[in-house]
C-alpha cells in the first residue's frame, strides 16, 4: 500500500482524459460509416446522418454481399492476409534468430545485419520491381502481393532484439541435452517470445489487409483486386460500375450507403482479430525491453 500525491492524482485524471479523448477521436469515424451504411437513401444522400442511422435500413450490406465483385475481392484480401503473414513471420523468424547471436558464434551475422539495413535505405525503385515481378510471371497472380514485402527488415529487428532478451542459459541447457538450433528455435525462443510474435504477426496483417498500391499496378484485371485495392477504386477513382448497382436499386439505396457498407465490412476482420491478440500486443510492444 501507498500514498497518492494530489499531484499523481491530478495526473492520472488528466492522462485517463485524454486517452478517452483519443479514443472517441478514433472511434468516431467508424461509428459514423456504420451510421450512413445503415441510414435511407434520402439521409446518407443529404448528409444529414451523425452517429446514428437514419430510416433504418439493411439493404446497402444485401447489395454489398450479393455483389460478386466485392465478394471476389474479400477472398483475395483474406487470401493475401493469411498467406502473407504466415510467409512473412517464417522468413522474418528464421532469419532474426541467426543475427541474434553475437559474433563469436556466427561471424558473418555483422555483414547480413548491415546488407538488411542497406535494403531499408536503398531499393530499385517501382519501375525495376515492376519490372522483376512481370519477368518472374507473377503479374495477375497473389504472391505478386505476397513476395515482394515478404522480408519486413524492421519487424526482423525488432524480433531480433527481442531474442537476444531469452536467457543464455536456456540455449546452453537445450544444446547440453543435444538439441539442435531448429529445436532451440521452435523449443524454447518461440514459446517465450509469443507476445512479440503475436505483435509483429498483427503489423503484418494489418499491413497486407490495408495495402492497395499493389494491387493496382500488379493486377491488370479487377477481378484480382485485393479488398482494399477494389475500395479505392470505388472511393477515390469513383468507379461505380464495380458496385454492381443498377438504376433500380438507386431508387432504394444511395451509392454512399453501398461504399459505407463495403467500408465498414472491409474493416470489421482486423477489427475482429484485434481482441484476440491485445493481451499480447500490449506485452509486445514494447519490443526489445528487459524481460523478466
Amino acid at each position: 500500500m501507498y500514498h497518492k500525491s494530489a499531484a499523481y492524482r491530478v495526473f492520472s485524471l488528466i492522462n485517463h482524459a485524454m486517452l478517452a479523448v483519443l479514443a472517441l477521436v478514433c472511434i468516431a469515424p467508424l461509428v459514423h460509416i456504420l451510421a450512413v451504411s445503415l441510414s435511407g437513401k434520402a439521409a446518407a444522400s443529404a448528409n444529414l446522418v451523425g452517429m446514428w442511422p437514419i430510416d433504418f435500413t439493411w439493404q446497402a450490406y444485401g447489395k454489398s454481399i450479393a455483389n460478386p465483385f466485392f465478394l471476389d475481392s474479400l477472398w483475395i484480401a483474406v487470401k493475401r492476409t493469411v498467406l502473407g503473414t504466415a510467409v512473412g513471420m517464417t522468413v522474418v523468424t528464421l532469419a532474426a534468430y541467426p543475427l541474434s547471436k553475437s559474433e563469436l558464434h556466427f561471424r558473418p551475422g555483422g555483414i547480413y545485419k548491415w546488407y538488411f539495413v542497406f535494403t531499408m535505405l536503398f531499393n530499385g525503385g517501382m519501375i525495376a520491381n515492376y519490372l522483376l515481378i512481370m519477368k518472374l510471371g507473377l503479374i495477375n497472380s497473389l504472391w505478386a502481393l505476397i513476395l515482394p514485402g515478404a522480408v519486413s527488415v524492421w519487424n526482423m529487428i525488432l524480433l531480433l532484439n527481442f531474442f537476444r532478451t531469452v536467457p543464455k542459459e536456456l540455449e546452453e541447457a537445450c544444446l547440453i541435452d543435444g538439441a539442435g538450433h531448429f529445436r532451440t528455435l521452435f523449443y524454447v525462443y518461440l514459446p517465450i517470445s509469443l507476445p512479440a510474435l503475436a505483435t509483429l504477426s498483427l503489423f503484418t496483417m494489418v499491413s497486407h489487409w490495408n495495402a492497395w498500391f499493389d494491387g493496382l499496378i500488379y493486377m491488370t484485371k479487377f477481378q484480382h483486386y485485393p479488398l482494399a485495392t477494389f475500395l479505392q477504386t470505388i472511393i477515390v477513382q469513383q468507379d461505380f460500375d464495380k458496385m454492381n448497382v443498377n438504376k433500380e436499386d438507386l431508387e432504394n439505396i444511395s451509392q454512399r450507403t453501398v461504399k459505407a457498407a463495403q467500408i465498414f465490412i472491409g474493416a470489421l476482420p482486423i477489427l475482429l482479430v484485434y481482441p484476440f491478440l491485445q493481451k499480447f500486443f500490449i506485452k509486445g510492444i514494447v519490443l526489445g525491453a528487459i524481460k523478466e
